[in-house]
């Protein structure tokens, strides 16, 4: 199942620090480099960059790592 989200969308997610939550900044849709890596995504599969709402620091995941936060 695919799990679609958008800018603007507040969601949660599990790190090492346990949950975070943040709001989508961008939406990738075509490989692109993240911190020294290709991160490979799709229209079917993208990935998404979070900035978290406690320490406004950037994160990418697949949406199959986050959850949306009803609000």
């Amino acid at each position: 199942m695919a799990h679609k989200f958008a800018v603007g969308d507040h969601v949660t997610w599990n790190s090492e620090a346990g949950h975070v939550q943040g709001t989508i900044t961008k939406v990738h849709t075509g490989d692109v480099d993240y911190k020294g890596h290709t991160r490979r995504c799709t229209p079917e599969d993208p990935q998404y960059e979070i900035k978290s709402s406690k320490t406004d620091h950037v994160a990418m995941h697949k949406g199959s790592a986050l959850t949306k936060i009803k609000g």
